[in-house]
């Protein structure tokens, strides 16, 4: 038998797990270079017995029993290292010493250098095993005084110890210490053992004769497992697929935006062969300019061989709505050249040089095709005033390459530019001179001429009554523009298509201008009496000052239907277009303006009156304003403007409030007795209204003349 004595007095401190694990290598490796040992070694090891009786195993269960007597004696002699009488270890070189001293933080030198304290080598204290993996390691647990000092501190380190130096090195790390992912890389060929399908029926018990059924839906589950693993590739390779055709896609089109090739796309021209300056009304005098245009175009040579040259642009200056693009279209159909369009917009990109090179691009492509037309609408989007903008230093860059195209090194012989704006005013200097828009065309608002020109036009598009007269539309729509002329006659036509008429009236275009000029009509409004009867006097008494006031426009209708913010109106209509008023007309619509409360005073009494008349003082006092302050037609202050009244003395300011109350009541005091001394047509004209709601010019005539209107 083979004993271990507790009579070794140890010096330096040494981990179990270690002295373990090294006497397990040293087994492994004696062993497999002693397989052909004699088997007397074996027996004269076994003969050994320890004085210890409690503590004995034979070779075999420690795993020694390969191990010759000499080499036992070794192993042990190097793994359990005596001390000597002096305290100091038995080995006289350093070579030889078996363990590595570990230098700890401790509370003296000494004890940081020899693992002890001094005084104290005899004690012994127990020590305490977490695992026993092998009966050398339970030896080591059933020893109770095992001689090995105990360390002081109560954590561990990470410091680095010494390798056994006994002529060898230790493979691997204790079980405690292996790494997780080591464990994973050293058990991943250790799988499970497979079952057979023979094992798997006889382990569920399954009965003889539902073996084959068994086997039968085990292979119909993998056969569709396997199917649904087919299944799921091919659909994660056609999802790569697509995936990668995306990709491409996207790359070539980033390849393709316009900050890595610019404007690299053609620009096509337009041939405006179906539009000529008879599809254009209301602007004569603009197309009499234009007209110029139209002769160089067509021959250039008439005005060159006299030395002239052909103008490099026109900009055609006008409100929204006025015709100023169908203008240049018509310049290119009545020319018959090649028609560039291009909105100012286009040119203005996030990336910087964008807006350059499409203007080169366009310019390159215009030349290429001369004689041609180039229209940049909404021009004040690219053509604005430079400034200077930390925001955006390169955002002038658009406008010198447009300006350098107009009017630079390289000329643009038979390409004309025309440009639109509402803003003239936002444009740059150095586009607007001589040279480069050498023409400037103002397309303004049509009057009652051109109006009933682009009504007739429109109307010839629409089933109408030939009874409607476009005149009586055209006074009507005082500052109407094209656009809205347009509107008005599809709205009319609308109208008619709802109540279900063969063809447009006069009525339907009385309504369309309403709805226009102060929305649609508010016929859910429920509308009490009393306040029903107050509009229609109150509308009665302005169409009664309009209709017995010499110089008062003529009436249009009159009406108390709810139509937007308004309860009731009276529409007036000029014979033509007043290009400037006298005073006499001025103060005959001031007179008009307070017919509504001089009524409603009148008929109802002071505590009665409503704010209905809000509007009209509104307009009766800016009248009166402008007559004192800016149309001198003050006796007392004479003919002088007074634009400003914050500047002006108190004094002036003082006087400017008098003349303007003494012209609003000497107006308030002569519709006052106007209504009074036709108070009979004025309380016929309100039942009128109360029982018709809506009369025309010839119905209200027709009232105050005393007629009836029983054939309506």
């Amino acid at each position: 038998m083979f004993s271990l004595s507790t009579s070794v007095q140890p010096q330096v401190t040494v981990p179990l797990s270690h002295l373990i694990n090294a006497v397990q290598y040293l087994k492994t490796a004696v062993g497999s270079s002693n397989a052909a040992a004699k088997p007397q070694h074996r027996e004269h090891a076994l003969e050994q017995d320890s004085q210890n009786t409690e503590a004995t195993w034979t070779l075999r269960d420690l795993g020694l029993s390969d191990l010759g007597v000499g080499q036992l004696d070794e192993l042990i002699s190097a793994m359990l290292p005596r001390l000597s009488q002096q305290g100091a270890l038995s080995s006289s070189s350093p070579s030889q010493q078996a363990w590595g001293t570990s230098h700890l933080s401790s509370h003296s030198f000494f004890h940081n250098k020899h693992g002890f304290s001094g005084g104290k080598m005899g004690t012994s204290y127990p020590v305490f095993c977490k695992q026993i993996p092998s009966p050398l390691q339970a030896v080591c647990t059933e020893l109770r005084y095992w001689p090995v000092w105990i360390q002081n501190r109560g954590f561990k380190t990470l410091g680095k110890h010494k390798r056994l130096q006994a002529g060898f090195e230790r493979p691997m790390e204790s079980d405690g210490f292996t790494p997780s992912f080591m464990k994973g890389l050293l058990m991943r060929d250790k799988g499970m053992e497979v079952e057979t399908l023979d094992k798997l029926m006889k382990n569920k018990n399954i009965p003889d004769g539902q073996q084959d059924s068994f086997k039968t839906g085990f292979a119909e589950g993998f056969l569709k497992s396997q199917a649904l693993t087919q299944r799921t590739q091919d659909s994660l390779r056609r999802t790569r697929l697509v995936l990668l055709v995306l990709l491409l896609l996207g790359l070539y089109g980033l390849s393709k935006t316009p900050f890595l090739s610019g404007l690299d796309s053609a620009v096509d021209p337009v041939h405006m062969k179906n539009v000529t300056f008879e599809h254009v009304k209301g602007v004569e005098e603009a197309k009499n300019e234009l007209q110029e245009v139209v002769e160089f175009l067509r021959s250039p040579e008439k005005f060159t061989v006299l030395g002239g040259k052909l103008p490099r642009g026109i900009l055609l200056v006008g409100p929204p709505g006025t015709g100023k693009t169908l203008l240049a279209r018509a310049v290119a159909g009545e020319a018959n050249v090649p028609f560039y369009y291009a909105s100012g917009s286009e040119f203005d990109e996030m990336f910087v040089g964008v807006g350059a090179s499409r203007i080169r691009n366009l310019f390159k492509e215009a030349k290429a095709n001369t004689p041609c037309v180039i229209f940049i609408d909404e021009l004040d989007s690219v053509g604005g005033k430079r400034i200077e903008s930390p925001m955006h230093p390169y955002s002038r860059q658009t406008i010198n390459q447009l300006l350098a195209e107009m009017d630079g090194f390289k000329p643009n012989e038979g390409v004309i530019i025309i440009g639109a704006t509402n803003f003239p005013e936002a444009l740059d200097n150095a586009l607007i001179r001589p040279g480069r828009f050498d023409m400037q065309v103002t397309v303004p608002k049509p009057d009652v001429k051109g109006r009933t020109e682009i009504l007739n036009w429109y109307l010839r598009k629409i089933k109408v009554d030939p009874d409607v007269e476009a005149g009586i539309i055209a006074r009507g729509t005082v500052g109407f523009s094209g656009a809205d002329l347009e509107n008005l006659v599809n709205q009319a036509a609308l109208k008619a298509a709802v109540d279900g008429k063969d063809m447009v009236t006069l009525k339907e275009l009385e309504f369309a201008k309403d709805k226009i000029l102060m929305g649609p009509e508010r016929r859910s409004v429920e509308i009490d009496k009393k306040n029903k009867e107050i509009t229609a006097y109150h509308e009665s008494g302005h169409a009664i000052v309009a209709y017995y006031t010499k110089d008062a426009m003529p009436i249009n209708k009159a009406t108390i239907m709810p139509r937007g913010p308004t309860l009731g109106h009276v529409s007036m209509l000029p014979d033509d277009d007043r290009w400037s008023e006298t005073r006499a007309q001025l103060l005959a619509q001031m007179d008009v303006s307070m017919g509504g409360r001089v009524a409603e005073e009148i008929i109802f009494g002071n505590e009665f009156i409503t704010t209905g008349a809000s509007s009209d003082f509104d307009a009766a006092t800016r009248i009166a304003k402008m007559m004192v302050t800016r149309f001198g037609m003050c006796e007392r202050l004479g003919v002088m403007t007074y634009t400003d009244q914050t500047k002006q003395s108190p004094e002036t300011q003082a006087a400017i409030e008098h003349e303007v109350r003494k012209l609003l009541k000497d107006s308030y005091e002569r519709a006052r007795a106007l209504l009074k001394s036709h108070a009979k047509e004025h309380q016929n004209l309100a039942n009128a209204l109360l029982q018709y709601e809506t009369l025309d010019a010839r119905e209200i005539k027709m009232v105050l003349e005393g007629k009836g209107l029983e054939t309506r």
